[in-house]
């Protein structure tokens, strides 16, 4: 909740999508090279490209960047009892449309399984997502979120089984 950040921090907090982040990185940048400027994230901050580039992008303009690593699903699966040495490559599972059912990912979890290597699949989240007609329109209507499920998920993989046989 925006209000009680504002209330923990003593300053003003803008919330960032990100949309805002990708195309406002300039902005961000500029106002880090004359005060502080925090940029909080879910998870970890290296996790997503966006955050990275954010950063290399900072350091190439000299504007000093100071870390604080969080907790993240790519560090959490340690709890599971697996041994972090025995995952091989993580793979994002999107949700299929009608017309996009994309599954590349299917190669890398037979890849990993014939090393004998776990998988980390990460399943799709769809947030702030353009519907279609305001992809074909210019304006800007969004689908409700979408989080997959487990069920989903396998769903899916039974699917891309059963077509490549």
């Amino acid at each position: 909740d925006k209000a009680r950040l504002e209330a923990l921090y003593g300053r003003e907090v803008e919330l960032a999508d990100r949309e805002a982040v990708e195309l406002g990185a300039d902005g961000i940048l500029d106002s880090a090279k004359e005060q502080d400027v925090a940029f909080l994230v879910v998870g970890d901050p290296f996790s997503a490209t966006t955050h990275s580039d954010l950063q290399l992008r900072a350091r190439r303009r000299g504007v000093r960047v100071e870390v604080v690593h969080n907790a993240s699903v790519m560090n959490a699966v340690g709890s599971t009892g697996l041994q972090l040495y025995r995952f091989g490559e993580t793979v994002s599972i999107v949700f299929f449309t009608e017309t996009w059912r994309p599954d590349s990912f299917y190669d890398k979890i037979l890849d990993n399984r014939a090393r004998g290597l776990h998988t980390l699949c990460l399943l799709d989240i769809r947030v702030k997502e353009l519907t279609v007609e305001a992809l074909c329109s210019g304006r800007k209507e969004y689908e409700p979120p979408r989080f997959m499920s487990v069920n989903t998920a396998v769903e899916q993989l039974l699917e891309v089984e059963a077509r490549r046989g």
